[in-house]
């Protein structure tokens, strides 16, 4: 990574791909946390932000409507119905 950056800030980095571009890119994500690397992702492809998250923050409406670890948004059927889930 140019610089040596403490944090990154990515949005939607798998906005239009292919799905084998798509898989290349969370696994560069995936690398890059492992590394130590903060990662401010803003992503609607919700089992790429889970796999690196260790915070998840969910926005409808222009207001956060859910904070909570990956393990909590799997457990909370109403913020994923209602938010998540077309």
């Amino acid at each position: 990574l140019i610089g040596d950056p403490h944090l990154i800030m990515i949005d939607e980095p798998t906005e239009g791909l292919a799905p084998m571009l798509v898989s290349q890119v969370a696994g560069l994500l995936v690398e890059i946390a492992h590394r130590g690397v903060a990662i401010l992702l803003v992503e609607q492809k919700l089992t790429i932000a889970l796999t690196i998250s260790r915070r998840v923050y969910v926005m409808g409406h222009g207001r956060v409507v859910f904070e909570g670890t990956p393990e909590d948004l799997k457990r909370n059927d109403a913020v994923r119905r209602e938010w998540l889930e077309v």
